[in-house]
């Protein structure tokens, strides 16, 4: 995506894909990324007034303010002002009900697309362009409560789960950098059809529990190809749709697939998708491992990932999806288990959490709201469900949404 800035607006981070408008008569090679201030006022010594930025090869600290669009994920997240009708505010509780019913609904619509496609219907993609546009109507309205269900996973429904988590994910990501809505939409149905050649691969060979030989690793490795024949025969043109399908799946270092893209041959798209895909695959139970806690995947990014996902883009990802992303189990000092609800801007280490059980006790206790940063007691460690012998997604749905409403 090219956008046209006055250099007195081009910051640190930006790709210059060309000059725009100068004073100077001299040809100046500007192109490339914009790593400090002081390139800034050389390119303004020069006389350059006005630039042309890709804003898909430009990793940037602050969200762009973009005409029309919220400054921030953070911005007005909590409020929910009375109409003239006289509707009351909604609550955190009756936010993540509404943002449940939405996801069961698309779990369904998702399920049934897949169907279209193994009969040889992929023109039904017109049913997840819809979906898409609902899921970034949530998230404008309460990314904390959509975050929230993507921590909620049940068993034999990875693939289903992890393209919607996915689609999610990518929404969120993308309004926090700054995204325009016609792109953030791009990405969100991106992220549902990412992994849609997933469902030609052998359900043997998806959950075998040891190590793949090459010629599996060779079939998983062909899903890529697969996704990219179903966007051919639904006539998907659209560039960023197809760049994070083919794309997801390369690293930084060369050692991804299925071109070995490396460095920048790799635009912000693919590097969003590789790190939501990652995220998401870790959080969830595989049948060769248990599912990392939120906060020991984002560890894991952080450390061993290095080389293979943008690390700057990966900061930028904590920063949206907090340290202890909503839709965390936590343990208090107190002595309690709780799931985070909502993020902490100014304190990330003080989210606002329901508590519903003791530790001490074993057993569950009345559900409270605790904003933690308001309260004498902290968090003490991520925890995964079953150290508690605890069923998160039964929990979350049969008693949690219905005491919190």
């Amino acid at each position: 995506m090219l956008k046209t800035f006055p250099i007195d607006q081009v910051k640190s981070g930006m790709f210059v894909h060309q000059v725009t408008k100068q004073t100077a008569t001299l040809k100046i090679k500007t192109r490339g990324l914009i790593k400090s201030q002081s390139q800034v006022q050389q390119l303004k010594a020069k006389g350059i007034q006005e630039v042309e930025v890709d804003l898909s090869r430009s990793v940037l600290e602050e969200p762009l303010e973009i005409e029309g669009e919220p400054e921030s994920p953070q911005t007005n997240e909590t409020e929910d002002i009375t109409d003239s009708a006289g509707k009351h505010k909604r609550s955190d509780g009756e936010r993540l009900g509404e943002a449940s019913v939405l996801y069961d609904k698309a779990k369904t619509i998702q399920s049934r697309f897949i169907k279209k496609v193994r009969n040889g219907r992929p023109s039904a993609v017109k049913e997840l362009e819809d979906l898409s546009a609902d899921i970034i109507d949530s998230v404008f309205d309460d990314p904390n409560a959509m975050c929230c269900l993507t921590l909620i996973k049940e068993n034999n429904k990875y693939l289903l789960e992890h393209s919607l988590n996915c689609a999610i994910l990518m929404a969120v990501f993308a309004r926090h950098l700054g995204f325009d809505k016609e792109l953030i939409d791009s990405l969100s149905l991106a992220g549902l059809m990412m992994d849609l050649g997933m469902n030609s691969v052998p359900a043997d060979i998806l959950n075998k529990k040891g190590k793949l030989d090459n010629q599996e690793l060779q079939i998983i490795h062909g899903h890529v190809d697969v996704a990219t024949e179903i966007l051919d025969a639904a006539e998907i043109d659209n560039p960023v749709i197809r760049e994070v399908v083919t794309y997801h799946h390369e690293r930084l270092d060369g050692t991804g697939y299925p071109s070995g893209l490396s460095g920048d041959e790799l635009s912000v798209y693919a590097r969003m998708a590789a790190i939501v895909d990652s995220y998401d695959a870790m959080t969830s139970p595989r049948p060769w491992r248990k599912a990392y806690s939120p906060t020991q995947a984002l560890k894991q990014m952080l450390g061993s990932s290095q080389g293979k996902l943008d690390q700057s883009l990966v900061h930028q990802f904590i920063r949206c999806i907090g340290v202890h992303p909503v839709g965390s189990l936590v343990k208090l000092k107190s002595g309690k288990l709780a799931i985070v609800t909502r993020a902490n801007k100014e304190d990330p280490l003080s989210p606002t959490v329901m508590t519903f059980y003791s530790v001490r006790s074993g057993h569950y206790n009345e559900i409270k709201q605790l904003d933690l940063s308001k309260v004498q007691d902290e968090i003490e460690s991520s925890v995964r469900p079953e150290e508690f012998k605890i069923n998160l997604t039964k929990f979350f749905k049969e008693v949690f949404l219905q005491q919190v409403k």
